[in-house]
């Protein structure tokens, strides 16, 4: 089309890259400020904030009766949130739950979920209404203390912010998920924060520090001990960012025969219980929590599991270390207050900066409050004074009213009054005019004039105004008082010393097999060579080592590189097994040529090209399962031979059929590289090593299997790095010693 055609059709031409940066910036904008980011003032998200707004209109307040779950949804997406019920039912459902919000808002009747993380149930099977907390984010709402908008189908309107007499962004906390950027507020004490703002009100320039000594750190629902050191909670509140490390609480239990056993009593905050002990149990079926002999759940209102340890003499501070390393008996919770401000700007506040800001909420919602209670006190007084003139000329009125074809002109101009007087005077009933009714209204209008010069000295003086917040921030703790006590304790971590949990196994002989193929299992005892053992069709046997579970097995593939692996936590189940890549990180390419139960001492190790070096065996031990590299590998020059030296005289062979025999002295011993030439080859490569007292001579098997022995190696005999001589005769093919 052309442009005149596509004007014509009211189309514009844009750049795509420009009307792709349009649209992805408006819906990253819309995220950040209407879905995943909350208010600084109130603590809370559209949807919340929809769901509390349409409870309040339903009016379920915390000391009425129930209302199903599925009439406020049905609400809240019909007048204010035009999504999915589930998304709203599922923001209700968290608001409600006492594990995931400090103070709950929603007061919820029926399975609203558990600790486990199990769902709750349908909404039309659940009720609900709303906390005192809930109550508190709404008060005043109704005298024009915050701004309104229209809905999304200007049918109604909904309120941008609530007024927010509870500090529910710190009391509860946040999590969300934006564009480009995320939050993460962790719950505190109310008492905390009430102490807090408090001391603000009065010190507005308290540093950073001084209101981290009235907050001690997060409080969390699900109880726990905080281990952050004192210095790094201080850090993380003054930037806005940082992170906490929240440990289970636990103590010990004696039982008979000086037996004891751990009882774990709160977990850290958003871990769910089943998940936990899943990982534990999976933990101790691999053999990696070997001090452990049993874990249950004896849960019922409150936590309880039990860990029972395999002996009594064991420390249990270092098997909760062990656990608290392993699992998720600790976690770290993240503090990034990032939040919305005033003008719709999102950014991270420090802990000062977050309180302050409510409190400059709280200062304008006491000024509208007063401005529109003032208001309604002058238009009251307006009208009492109306009706206190109908007092003082009370015949002069009534004969006006019976006579007058247009009462309300006539006394307005008699009495000289307005309009508003003259209609209120006019709506009066008769058995209003009583003497006892004067009185009344004379003392109202007193009343009312007195409170009227308090709100005028309150919008015009801001010490006035900072009083009167100090006064309601004060009055709150009567509201918790029930429930102030601090769940979360506050301690240090203990100085326990480093151990081995291999020092828990017990020793007992095992047979390690390892296929061709990859595929690695343990079975009980030494299995003799005449023990039959099955392996995958196609696959066979490649090592069978005799061990014990104490043992350290290590793998040395063609790569270079060694891999440990403790025998206890190889796999022990029936059948063929499990890969070995399971274990370690081995590749598909690479194949394992060395497997032996660890040793001190020396071995000496060879690529393919000749070349190689001699080892200390303490140097050779791998702490990842990534393993060590010790044996450069370069290109197709990949390892060959891992021989434990047993002697003073090396044996090498090539697939040549070429023999070099010399001292085992001539090799150098390195920590890794390359190595020097073992043996030199023109047209093969290094078949096999072996190692042996020269007094003793060599030995190796015949092709027929009988063995042979040989203490005249003269012909053999030369220096590191020569090509040696011809095999003698008998020697097996392809030329290996053992």
């Amino acid at each position: 089309m052309k442009n005149e055609d596509l004007q014509n059709e009211n189309i514009s031409l844009t750049p795509f890259a420009k009307a792709i940066s349009e649209r992805y910036l408006a819906y990253a904008l819309s995220t950040i400020t209407s879905r995943s980011l909350p208010d600084v003032r109130d603590g809370l998200k559209p949807v919340h904030r929809r769901v509390l707004y349409a409870m309040m209109q339903l009016k379920l307040n915390h000391n009425v009766s129930y209302k199903k779950s599925a009439r406020v949804v049905g609400d809240v997406m019909g007048k204010f949130h035009p999504h999915g019920d589930a998304a709203i039912y599922e923001s209700m459902v968290r608001m409600s739950q006492d594990f995931a919000l400090r103070y709950p808002l929603v007061d919820g009747q029926g399975n609203f979920g558990n600790i486990d993380g199990d769902n709750a149930a349908a909404m039309r099977y659940t009720e609900a209404r709303m906390s005192k907390a809930a109550e508190l984010l709404l008060a005043d709402i109704d005298k024009d203390t915050v701004d309104f908008r229209d809905t999304y189908d200007d049918e109604g309107r909904e309120p941008i912010v609530l007024p927010s007499a509870f500090p529910n962004l710190l009391a509860n906390g946040s999590q969300g998920i934006a564009v480009g950027m995320a939050t993460s507020i962790p719950p505190h004490n109310i008492y905390e924060l009430i102490n807090a703002l408090l001391h603000l009100i009065k010190f507005p320039n308290a540093s950073d520090i001084t209101i981290s000594n009235f907050i001690k750190g997060p409080d969390f629902p699900t109880g726990g001990v905080l281990v952050e050191p004192k210095t790094s909670i201080e850090n993380s509140y003054k930037n806005g960012k940082g992170s906490f490390r929240l440990r289970a609480k636990w103590n010990i239990e004696n039982m008979k025969g000086g037996q004891w056993k751990i009882i774990i009593s709160e977990i850290p905050y958003q871990v769910q219980k089943s998940r936990l002990l899943e990982k534990i149990s999976e933990l101790m079926d691999n053999k990696s929590l070997p001090m452990l002999s049993d874990i249950r759940d004896e849960s019922a209102e409150n936590i309880r599991i039990i860990i029972e340890p395999k002996s009594r003499n064991l420390s249990p501070e270092m098997i909760m270390e062990t656990l608290f390393k392993k699992t998720d008996l600790e976690v770290k919770i993240s503090l990034n207050l990032n939040v919305i401000d005033d003008k719709n700007i999102p950014g991270v506040k420090s802990l000062k900066e977050a309180l302050k800001s409510w409190l400059d909420h709280r200062q304008i919602i006491l000024q509208r409050k007063s401005k529109y209670r003032l208001n309604q006190i002058e238009n009251r007084i307006n009208i009492l004074n109306g009706y206190i003139t109908v007092y003082l000329n009370l015949d002069k009125v009534i004969e006006i009213i019976r006579e007058e074809d247009k009462p309300k002109e006539v006394l307005i101009f008699y009495f000289k009054i307005n309009e508003i007087q003259a209609n209120a005077i006019l709506d009066m009933r008769l058995r209003s005019l009583r003497k006892l009714e004067e009185i009344e209204l004379r003392n109202e209008l007193s009343k009312l004039q007195n409170e009227q010069k308090d709100l005028i000295d309150i919008l015009d003086n801001i010490e006035f105004q900072w009083k009167q917040i100090y006064l309601d921030i004060k009055s709150l703790k009567k509201d918790f008082q029930n429930i102030s006590h601090r769940k979360t304790e506050i301690g240090e971590l203990p100085m326990v010393d480093e151990f081995n949990e291999d020092q828990f196994v017990t020793k007992e002989p095992i047979t390690i097999i390892l296929s061709d193929q990859g595929w690695i299992r343990t079975q009980k005892s030494h299995l003799d060579n005449g023990v039959e053992i099955k392996y995958r069709e196609g696959d066979k046997e490649k090592f069978k080592i005799h061990a014990f579970t104490t043992d350290k097995i290590i793998f040395f593939a063609d790569n270079g590189r060694f891999f440990c692996v403790s025998a206890n936590k190889l796999p022990s189940r029936r059948g063929f097994g499990e890969p070995l890549s399971l274990t370690i990180d081995l590749k598909a390419e690479n194949k394992i040529i060395s497997c032996f139960p660890f040793f001190e001492g020396n071995i000496v190790l060879a690529l393919e090209s000749g070349h190689g070096f001699k080892i200390d065996t303490s140097n050779i031990l791998a702490q990842t399962k990534s393993g060590k590299q010790i044996l450069n590998v370069k290109n197709d020059n990949k390892a060959k031979v891992c021989k434990k030296i047993e002697g003073d005289t090396i044996a090498i062979v090539g697939n040549n059929r070429k023999l070099l025999v010399y001292s085992i002295d001539e090799i150098p011993e390195l920590n890794k590289g390359k190595g020097v030439i073992l043996q030199r080859y023109k047209d093969g490569i290094l078949s096999d090593i072996t190692t042996f007292n020269r007094k003793d001579g060599i030995v190796w098997k015949m092709t027929g299997g009988r063995q042979r022995s040989e203490k005249n190696l003269l012909i053999w005999q030369g220096k590191r790095g020569s090509v040696g001589k011809k095999l003698p005769t008998g020697f097996p093919r392809p030329p290996v010693f053992n």
